[in-house]
């Protein structure tokens, strides 16, 4: 006959909820993984695009977009799943009654995804993918439909909040170490906001206006922060290439006059 003795050997028993939290915990960090992959085949792709442009290989080049927009609206429903997983996994308590989990983390999935836009051509990175394109042959030109100002705003658009730590005043690309805050996601050198953190016993986000505290274990080097900086490097060396474009052909034009 099986025993229904609790367990031996003197160990807790983990909890319904703790065991929630792990799991949900396991989860975000392979969905975490996926959304990685599919944020660098983005990079590829967009790269792609940029070659066939060059050589006028235009249907090519939408066809590519129009499966760049699939992608983002896989990559839109995968962050809002990690999300649901996340909330699931924070906030569960056991009841008297069967838990609906698939029921339970559609509704989260739900709730995130009506809170945002699920159209994916209006997705940033679709923006990113159409001006790399554009700029093959009309570098320092709105796009149509867009003002010059729209373009020196979007040009430099990042997923990351801020662009220098605040305590030790780098660049985010030149960071050793970058880390990112939980809660706020704003990015740090990992050494300074950890000193920060260990010197103030409540310690508030030291970007201006944040009203986040941190905590060191709130504070992590996700895989998706590396990508996003390898990000923000590529577009500062295409921006700046850009610019030595437009700065060769005043050149070339002043001497014609």
């Amino acid at each position: 006959m099986a025993s229904t003795s609790a367990p031996r050997g003197g160990g807790d028993v983990p909890s319904a909820s703790g065991i929630m939290t792990t799991s949900a915990s396991m989860l975000c960090s392979e969905n975490q993984s996926l959304i990685v992959e599919m944020r660098k085949v983005f990079n590829m792709m967009k790269e792609i695009a940029v070659d066939l442009e060059r050589e006028n290989e235009s249907a090519k080049v939408n066809e590519l977009e129009n499966t760049v927009a699939e992608l983002l609206a896989t990559y839109e429903d995968c962050t809002y799943q990690t999300s649901a997983i996340e909330s699931v996994g924070n906030t569960y308590q056991p009841g008297a009654e069967l838990t609906d989990f698939k029921k339970l983390l559609n509704d989260e999935f739900m709730k995130f995804k009506g809170n945002k836009s699920s159209a994916p051509q209006n997705h940033p990175l679709l923006r990113q993918f159409r001006e790399a394109v554009w700029n093959v042959h009309h570098s320092g030109q709105p796009m149509p439909g867009e003002e010059h100002e729209d373009i020196v705003m979007t040009s430099t658009q990042s997923t990351i909040l801020n662009i220098t730590c605040p305590l030790s005043g780098k660049p985010i690309t030149e960071l050793a170490e970058p880390v990112r805050g939980v809660d706020c996601k704003h990015v740090y050198e990992k050494k300074a906001i950890m000193g920060y953190i260990s010197l103030n016993a409540q310690a508030k986000c030291p970007v201006t206006g944040c009203p986040r505290y941190l905590r060191q274990d709130k504070v992590v080097s996700d895989p998706l922060l590396l990508v996003e900086i390898e990000e923000m490097r590529s577009m500062s060396k295409e921006n700046m290439t850009a610019t030595l474009v437009e700065d060769f052909t005043m050149t070339d034009d002043e001497e014609e006059d």
